[in-house]
């Protein structure tokens, strides 16, 4: 294709990215850019290092998709360019401010709200369609579901740029993007690529209350609260349970941190905002949930998928976190009911946060009353390395 300045296919590239442009923030899309596909980029080195060091923890998936995610090619090798697109979810108010409010559930800001991957799909798919209409292309669209390496692509498009703490950092929006992409087989000029703006900062590295990165841009997923809290199912190692605070869902801590986000603004989209009440929810009556009342409360949630289990295990742990000189009945209800649980990963963080609030008399008690039905190893294990 010829694309010299003055050529008519330049000139019917610069009208498409300008139309696609309006089309997209009419459909509430904060930003957008466009890149063509790079023959080589050095995040693929990147991931097989991430891979090989093993930080991806149990996130078997990325290790089988690899080959895929390496390259976007690799998952269409019809595409040529990519069109990227930022979702602004910005907070209305500071998210780190609920952390001292021990006896509620602190959720990440993105998982407040309904589940992005629906609402920013559901308005991708429109986008496609008119692109499709109007310029009979072929595509492919997708919201952080496929092996696709979007937050590298997003700086290509002059998005914003991979921060210290490894997300996407907008000098308009911070921290707070959600990303699209639609790869097309149309060649289209790239838009200028976002430069690091990171300097000698290094706020969002200091704020990890687990220590989880192993430098700038490289993180250790296996102790980053957010993959502990969404994609681990196990019982966690202690200090991470104490380190975690209140919060049962995800971590804004890096994020939040950044001083880029000085500029953010907050989210327009309605179903981003958060529902009522989920900046107050009690870990009392979280610990209380059946499925049936998980899945209502969390319905259209992300939060819905991790399931119940795990769910009550993050409560547990933040329960235990909770305590202070006082006996709270309470809480020491909720979390004796739970010892009978089917799960045991939910009995296991029950007897440790059980552990943390009652005396060694009473929780001895309990131990000799659950102990001798308890065929676990590990929840055994929680019961035994607790009594004095």
């Amino acid at each position: 294709m010829d694309m010299r300045p003055d050529s008519p296919a330049a000139h019917k590239v610069t009208g498409f990215k300008a139309d696609i442009t309006t089309r997209a923030m009419a459909l509430g899309f904060s930003s957008v850019g466009f890149t063509n596909l790079p023959q080589e980029w050095d995040a693929a080195q990147r991931l097989k290092a991430f891979i090989g060091a093993g930080y991806h923890g149990e996130m078997k998936w990325m290790e089988e998709t690899l080959e895929r995610r390496l390259h976007p090619q690799n998952m269409w090798n019809g595409a040529k360019s990519a069109i990227v697109l930022g979702f602004n979810y910005g907070p209305d108010s500071d998210p780190l401010l609920g952390l001292s409010e021990r006896d509620l559930a602190n959720i990440s800001v993105y998982a407040r709200g309904d589940d992005y991957h629906d609402v920013i799909k559901k308005k991708l798919k429109q986008l496609a369609t008119d692109i499709v209409a109007a310029y009979g292309c072929e595509l492919k669209v997708f919201v952080d579901t496929a092996p696709l390496m979007e937050k590298p692509l997003a700086q290509l498009a002059g998005l914003g740029w991979q921060g210290k703490h490894t997300n996407l950092v907008s000098r308009e929006f911070g921290s707070w993007l959600f990303l699209g992409s639609i790869l097309t087989d149309m060649e289209l000029p790239q838009s200028l690529i976002e430069r690091d703006h990171c300097g000698s900062c290094r706020a969002c590295l200091d704020a990890c209350p687990t220590d989880a990165f192993v430098g700038p841009y490289q993180l250790d997923a296996r102790e980053c609260l957010s993959y502990l809290t969404i994609e681990f199912r196990g019982h966690w190692p202690d200090r991470f349970r104490t380190a975690m605070g209140n919060r049962v869902y995800g971590c804004d801590d890096c994020l939040a941190a950044c001083p880029w986000n000085k500029f953010a603004v907050a989210a327009s989209e309605a179903k981003l905002k958060a529902r009522e009440g989920f900046n107050a929810l009690s870990l009392v009556e979280l610990a209380q949930l059946d499925d049936a009342a998980f899945r209502a409360l969390f319905s259209k949630s992300p939060i819905k998928r991790i399931g119940l289990a795990t769910f009550l295990r993050n409560v547990h742990y933040a329960m235990g976190n909770s305590f202070d000189d006082l006996v709270d009945p309470d809480k020491i209800a909720a979390l004796t009911r739970n010892l009978s649980h089917d799960s045991p990963v939910v009995r296991g963080s029950a007897v440790w946060a059980l552990s943390r609030g009652l005396s060694a008399e009473d929780f001895g008690a309990l131990r000799s009353q659950h102990l001798p039905q308890e065929d676990d190893p590990d929840v055994w294990s929680e019961w035994s390395r607790h009594v004095a």
